[in-house]
């Protein structure tokens, strides 16, 4: 019988068409091949779905994937993805949430749940150790997030009991729902929350009463306790854990890449009122964290009596909530902003493409390119608070023009006909509060990241440190520190995306891995060891984040993505950054250069962006190779 250290060695089966259960356990070459987590979601999902999926079907899965950190008292964080065929891009769907759930799959004794089939009625599913039941969720469908928890947990008799819930945007198809934790934890991006509500699956709970084995503990131990150290003496360590992602609105207009006006402009006048130091000064009452975490960069508010929707309290919100119904619809009433966040958290939205759903309408109306009678009568001016809030009810509900854009901004284009050129989204994806005009890397990210406009799949931090020495020691060039330079931009990428990848396989949070850089990579593989007993090298650990990226590539070439669409909005390329953008102002991102680096050192042909066949077959995902092989032209063909 195999020992597994650092994880549960059981993966957990449910079909809710048939109402089988199955268990099987966790094969050791998947751990050695993919580490956990996102790595074991993308493995599976590659295998489970191809262009034909239907992404609302029953044959569409979703797959809970968590790593060998979780459960463990590890200061990295944990974290869980949530992985599907996205209903919203009809790409690879994945999004990663933090808080406590996490490690409850552990303890339950599970390292991954895949959910198929559907049910005939609505239902959650309660994991309780061994036992795996199909409950009757009609007390719960219709309710809101935070009702959900409530009503789940006391219908259990246990207030303990953690889960990953979708609202009732999901129940009635909005595509860019997600799934969330601890009421706020949002795994939100991509549209997970929809795949679980056209399944009749408004919830998973789960309670375990199981413990983590590590293979070495004392070894173990003391890596926890000098990464502890590392982050309560980095120097981002005061206002991470006193602002948390907030922190980082004043920086981004100081520098002017703060998205202000649906990136009409890097500069907004008004960011004070809306900054991370207005929220801890105003209305933050207590700190969060996630477990295990010391960072606590959570927040808990409450808003006071002197300003609009006075007593509401809740956690958060992160930057990009905080810039998105912010600077991006030019907003600086932060009560108006802790409103709006919190309808996305317990209606069950995605806070980035609903911002920009609503930034996208206002500049339409601005242009004159949509009436106010065409949005059910309400006044799409900046700021307009009270249409801020009554969108986002729209939106969750499909009712008026909130049905239009309740499948993301590319496709709320193409109902209207109109406005296509200003969408600010790559592969059906949203673009985030970063104007890619002032950070090249992240530009490049945008264009490239395997789920779409997003920053999370490479997170190059490194580009705003203006540590030319250190870039020259990591890449051979100081570009790669600089946010306005473009050469290097795609060996940054290429080695943050897998310093990602890694991270989404052991389940930490990027704050503290990737952005603090708290373990570097010289030592994961003896960190992995006493965690886990199983040997791996520098080069083996790197080799897990390729694979990964590669076979995500793979996934998406199977759904039709080719270089075309690695692309960025017409409004980065072509248009300069307004004059009021402070440093960044004039700047446009030259993008295909930056592309051509980024394939080279990704292993991946520049004219059809697909995977190389020595890639795949170096990274030893032969059967990609062969797949990808059915998909090449033919020679003279393009």
């Amino acid at each position: 019988m195999t020992e597994y250290y650092g994880y549960a060695g059981q993966i957990l089966k449910v079909d809710l068409t048939t109402g089988k259960v199955e268990k099987e356990p966790l094969a050791l070459d998947m751990i050695k091949n993919w580490i956990g987590g996102r790595g074991f979601n993308m493995r599976t999902l590659y295998s489970m779905v191809d262009a034909d999926t239907d992404p609302e079907g029953p044959d569409n899965p979703v797959i809970f994937g968590v790593g060998p950190v979780n459960g463990t008292n590890n200061c990295m964080g944990s974290r869980f993805n949530v992985s599907a065929r996205s209903p919203q891009t009809g790409i690879l769907g994945d999004t990663n949430a933090g808080g406590h759930f996490g490690s409850e799959i552990k303890y339950a004794g599970y390292d991954q749940i895949i959910i198929t089939g559907k049910a005939d009625k609505p239902v959650y599913l309660f994991v309780d150790d061994d036992e795996v039941t199909i409950r009757d969720g009609a007390g719960v469908w219709g309710k809101d997030v935070w009702e959900t928890h409530d009503t789940i947990r006391s219908e259990l008799g246990d207030s303990s009991v953690q889960m990953a819930v979708c609202g009732p945007a999901a129940e009635n198809g909005v595509t860019f729902s997600g799934v969330f934790a601890n009421l706020v934890r949002a795994a939100a991006r991509t549209g997970m929350g929809r795949v679980m509500a056209s399944k009749n699956l408004k919830a998973v709970a789960v309670r375990g009463s199981g413990t983590v084995r590590v293979y070495d503990p004392e070894r173990y131990q003391k890596w926890d306790r000098l990464m502890t150290e590392r982050i309560l003496n980095h120097p981002d360590y005061a206002s991470r854990s006193k602002l948390g992602t907030p922190r980082n609105v004043i920086p981004l207009n100081e520098g002017g890449y703060l998205v202000t006006k649906h990136f009409q402009s890097g500069y907004f006048p008004e960011a004070q009122k809306m900054s991370g130091e207005e929220l801890a000064m105003h209305f933050n009452v207590k700190h969060k964290s996630c477990h295990a975490c010391p960072l606590h960069c959570s927040r808990w508010y409450v808003i006071p009596k002197d300003r609009d929707y006075a007593g509401l309290q809740g956690e958060g919100p992160e930057y990009e909530a905080m810039a998105g119904f912010g600077s991006r619809v030019y907003n600086s009433n932060l009560a108006a902003i802790l409103k709006c966040n919190d309808m996305c958290n317990k209606l069950g939205m995605d806070a980035i493409s609903t911002s920009e759903v609503i930034s996208w309408l206002m500049e339409l109306y601005q242009r004159g390119m949509i009436t106010s009678e065409e949005a059910d009568g309400l006044d799409l001016s900046w700021g307009n608070t009270d249409t801020l809030v009554t969108l986002i009810d729209k939106i969750s509900r499909r009712e008026g023009i909130g049905d239009i854009l309740a499948d993301g901004v590319k496709k709320a284009a193409e109902k209207l006909g109109r406005g296509m050129e200003l969408t600010m989204q790559v592969k059906g994806l949203e673009i985030i509060q970063a104007e890619p005009r002032g950070m090249k890397g992240y530009a490049l990210t945008f264009a490239t990241a395997t789920r779409g406009a997003d920053h999370l799949r490479y997170e190059p931090f490194f580009e705003m440190s203006n540590d030319k020495e250190l870039a020259i020691k990591r890449y051979g060039m100081p570009e790669p520190s600089d946010r306005l330079a473009e050469k290097g931009k795609g060996l940054l990428v290429t080695d943050f995306g897998e310093w990602c990848a890694l991270s989404d396989s052991l389940n930490v949070c990027k704050n503290t891995m990737t952005c603090m850089e708290v373990l570097e990579l010289h030592e994961v593989p003896d960190f992995m060891h006493a965690l886990t007993g199983i040997t791996w090298s520098e080069e083996d650990v790197r080799d897990v984040g390729r694979r990964m990226i590669t076979l995500e590539y793979a996934l998406n070439n199977k759904f039709g993505m080719r270089r075309a669409d690695d692309r960025l909005p017409q409004r980065f390329t072509d248009e300069p950054l307004s004059e009021d953008s402070r440093e960044s102002a004039g700047q446009v991102v030259d993008l295909q250069p930056m592309l051509d680096e980024f394939y080279r050192a990704r292993g991946i042909d520049p004219e059809t962006a697909m995977p190389l066949e020595e890639t795949c077959r170096k990274l030893g995902l032969d059967d990609v190779a062969e797949d990808l092989a059915r998909l090449r032209p033919a020679p003279g063909d393009k």
